[in-house]
């Protein structure tokens, strides 16, 4: 099954650009551990980081890193803005909002891209993207979600005013589906397999195809970056061995 496409790490930002790729795994055993704390999107779109993580390559880069899962970039982002954690998985929607808050964020490195997409309840007779008038749409506020949804809806040449937008986390979205009390979902994987598989016939999924792709990104706060350019070096490298 398609759920994201990794392609490779571009854009690594600061310190890590010119030293990232000369660390090796061999230079864990020479150093201690580096500790840094890890908030991330449990999905396919953080890929790289889950294979770090559970094939022990961060340790192989010097690296102990403490993982915080979350069910959204945005959660992500802002626990490091918060101080609850020192590097997040996010999407471009949070990253973009945080710098235009003024938020100090240092973007260290894309990794990957998702196609956001939208299921319908199969009783609520939606074939085509215009069929969404009038209809209760699940999305989730300050995420990839809202600008695929606007997005969405624009390429209908519908509004928000010819909808119902209901403001829920993805964990809440197949629940909220499978009771009926919203009509359709505009999300990430895995929340669109999980409905399709849970719900089966009940559901089907809408024709966006190239809609909105979002990336994921590696973010740190700027001061984060100044204090600890090793570990951010290391991060990235162990990301470069985790795509191999």
């Amino acid at each position: 099954m398609h759920w994201n496409t990794v392609r490779p790490i571009a854009a690594i930002a600061g310190y890590a650009a010119l030293c990232c790729l000369a660390i090796g795994p061999g230079c864990a055993s020479a150093a201690e551990l580096l500790k840094a704390r890890l908030a991330q999107n449990l999905g396919p779109i953080s890929g790289l980081a889950i294979v770090a993580k559970s094939k022990g390559i961060f340790e192989k880069n010097g690296l102990d890193i403490t993982v915080s899962n979350f069910t959204s970039g945005k959660q992500c982002l802002d626990t490091v803005i918060g101080g609850g954690a020192d590097i997040a998985t996010t999407a471009e929607a949070p990253v973009t909002a945080s710098a235009m808050a003024n938020q100090p964020i240092a973007f260290i490195a894309g990794m990957e891209y998702s196609d956001l997409k939208t299921v319908v309840a199969a009783k609520a007779g939606v074939k085509t993207k215009a069929e969404l008038r009038g209809k209760r749409i699940g999305f989730t506020a300050g995420t990839g979600s809202e600008v695929y949804t606007a997005t969405l809806l624009k390429s209908a040449g519908l509004t928000a005013k010819d909808v119902t937008l209901v403001n829920l986390r993805p964990q809440e979205m197949l629940p909220a589906l499978a009771a009926g009390s919203i009509d359709a979902i505009d999300t990430w994987e895995p929340h669109i397999a999980n409905a399709k598989k849970a719900l089966g016939e009940a559901v089907a999924e809408l024709d966006t195809t190239g809609t909105y792709s979002e990336t994921f990104n590696i973010v740190v706060m700027k001061t984060y970056l100044d204090a600890n350019p090793a570990v951010v070096e290391k991060f990235i490298a162990a990301l470069i061995d985790a795509e191999v």
